[in-house]
């Protein structure tokens, strides 16, 4: 019923109650959403940072106006929930044993580092470089979008998200020293 209908369209029948329409919204965003949060928080708390995301959206939907697109809405609550979830374990422990994506290890190839240092170096990197860089990064890797879907979602030219990719992973390898 919903499979072609816009995320803008799904978000204001979910607005008013529509039950389907929500979870049309979910189904098409849980994966995406699970990837960036593993990408991002610690492998033992994935599936519960992924439940809090889609509560906080349940919470927060009657509140979406529609002045961005709906999924710059999601992943700013997906940040958010990031940011809350390390605001509440500072309190008690800051180590970051985070799962990155294989592909996105390939950028460390020649780090002399056994595999969870190496996903600690990159971590690392990816925090340490501008947010519009970890954007497409994660955009590409977490979200297993095209350079053209990217293209489209961001309103930019394929020609300019390959050199905002290329930029990005550049600046990845410079923070790792590899430059």
């Amino acid at each position: 019923m919903f499979l072609n209908a816009s995320d803008e369209h799904l978000a204001r029948k979910a607005q008013v109650g529509d039950r389907e329409a929500f979870f049309a919204l979910y189904n098409r965003y849980l994966q995406r959403v699970y990837n960036r949060v593993r990408s991002k928080i610690p492998p033992q708390d994935v599936d519960d940072v992924t439940q809090e995301v889609f509560l906080a959206v349940v919470r927060s939907l009657e509140g979406y106006e529609h002045r961005s697109r709906f999924n710059t809405w999601l992943y700013t609550i997906v940040n958010r929930q990031i940011a809350d979830f390390y605001r509440r374990r500072s309190r008690t422990d800051r180590t970051q044993n985070v799962e990155l994506d294989d592909e996105l290890e390939d950028v460390a190839g020649g780090a002399q580092v056994d595999a969870a240092d190496q996903r600690m170096v990159i971590q690392r990197a990816l925090n340490a470089i501008p947010e519009h860089y970890q954007e497409i990064i994660l955009m590409r890797f977490s979200d297993g979008l095209t350079f053209a879907e990217i293209a489209e979602q961001r309103g930019q030219s394929l020609e300019a998200v390959k050199s905002l990719y290329r930029r990005a992973i550049q600046a990845v390898r410079d923070h790792m020293g590899e430059g």
